[in-house]
């Protein structure tokens, strides 16, 4: 397992390894921190779990609800492109959509797939990789999306295989997170700008991570331009007259310029073992 480099300038000697259940995932989560980590020099490998087959079209002239699997890993890519980021990987399986729709029960649904499988197929990478870092979704999942919850459930299993097997001793495990008070500071913004508030805005106090499951804060603003530009390439998930689009720039870069996380592995680790805290 790659050691963690004394000279966090230079990162070179870094693997690291990212795992989100959907295209755009990645840029949301930690894009800031994505376009960090290659700038100082890291080898990253981003995995999708789906190809998010379900999610929104924004305009009918980009997809049909039959080619949008292949419109957004070839908008991943292009996303990952402007990051930097050359390793990108897809496990192919289908978006299960949104809790209760009937896309939950479509065979080929990641939510369908047996766990021993999905597990294996991961812990394969994570042996492969040899990664210092792992990334993935929190247990909350962001919003709660099934995908979120099982690719955080599964990388965490899949790791800790590794862990017993030998091959992951050294790798920090990371969950990526979005603090409620976060979530709230938006959805206020919003109201305040007049704007309605996208999904579960009358749940937004359970929506996201609690406070206190953060032991990582990195300030990602210098980094923040990337992070849009690659954001940017979804364009079928992006509403031009959406809420998020109708936030003054000034706000939306503000709030995009923070990116949170939990250590989960080693638990309890001292402030010098978290590599992401020490590139700031």
């Amino acid at each position: 397992m790659t050691e963690t480099p004394a000279d966090l300038s230079d990162l070179s000697d870094l693997r690291v390894l990212a795992v989100f259940a959907h295209p755009d995932d990645e840029g949301f989560g930690c894009g800031g921190t994505l376009a960090m980590l290659v700038a100082r020099g890291a080898h990253v490998t981003l995995v999708c779990a789906t190809n998010g087959d379900v999610g929104e079209i924004s305009d009918p002239s980009l997809a049909t609800p039959e080619t949008l699997a292949h419109v957004r890993q070839e908008e991943l890519r292009s996303a990952m492109r402007i990051t930097g980021v050359p390793d990108v990987r897809f496990l192919g399986y289908r978006d299960s959509g949104m809790a209760g729709t009937e896309d939950n029960n479509h065979p080929d649904a990641l939510c369908q797939a047996r766990p021993d499988s999905v597990v294996g197929r991961l812990t394969d990478v994570i042996n492969e990789v040899q990664p210092s870092v792992l990334l993935t979704h929190d247990p909350t999942g962001g919003y709660g999306h099934p995908d979120h919850v099982a690719v955080y459930d599964l990388t965490t299993r899949a790791f800790q295989q590794a862990i017993e097997s030998g091959d992951a001793g050294q790798t920090l495990l990371y969950y990526v997170c979005f603090p409620r008070s976060a979530f709230n500071r938006m959805w206020q913004q919003m109201l305040e700008a007049g704007i309605t508030p996208p999904f579960a805005s009358e749940l937004v106090d359970t929506v996201g991570s609690p406070d206190d499951a953060v032991t990582t804060t990195l300030n990602v603003a210098a980094y923040v331009d990337t992070k849009i530009a690659s954001l940017e390439c979804h364009r079928t998930q992006i509403d031009p007259t959406g809420p998020f689009s109708q936030l003054p720039q000034d706000l939306m870069r503000e709030n995009m310029s923070t990116e949170y996380f939990t250590l989960a592995y080693p638990e309890g680790a001292a402030s010098d073992e978290d590599i992401l805290t020490g590139l700031v």
